[in-house]
């Protein structure tokens, strides 16, 4: 069975929105000890679960599956797998932290059905320069994604 290499250290940013790691964090994709793994460096900023603000009440952005949604949030930025390899990994680590079928069903399809707008946007953001993975770590609780993740003008 896969499984999450450490626990999940995280900051938020001033925005409410984002997150940044205080620590690298993985995954081992199908199976423990895989050749497979997903490595999310430290400094990586994430929104956990990207689900619009009226569901938020069903489907908060973090929850149950807040693991699985950064490991998504990270295969979304890099790109070195496919989009459907990267919902896939998504269901099932979504699995392995035991959340319920019903819901891990209804976030995997939402991804399958919306990502492709997550995954361009991505894709045209590095193109532009920007980058989720901040060189310097935020130091103060009133910095943003906007501080760190901007390109240089």
């Amino acid at each position: 069975m896969s499984r999450f290499t450490k626990i999940l250290v995280v900051s938020p940013l001033a925005d409410g929105r984002s997150w940044v790691l205080r620590e690298e964090f993985g995954y081992d994709v199908e199976e423990l000890g895989s050749d497979d793994k997903i490595n999310v460096p430290e400094g990586f900023m994430t929104d956990f679960a990207s689900v619009p603000r009226p569901l938020w009440w069903l489907f908060p952005r973090w929850g149950r599956y807040g693991n699985a949604a950064v490991i998504h949030d990270f295969c979304y930025w890099e790109q070195s797998r496919s989009r459907k390899q990267a919902d896939d990994i998504f269901l099932e680590a979504m699995g392995v932290l035991g959340v319920r079928k019903l819901t891990r069903y209804i976030l995997y399809l939402s991804v399958r059905i919306f990502g492709c707008l997550a995954w361009k946007s991505s894709s045209r953001k590095k193109d532009s320069g920007w980058n989720k993975i901040v060189s310097e770590t935020p130091k103060k609780s009133v910095e943003t994604w906007r501080n760190h993740m901007l390109p240089a003008k």
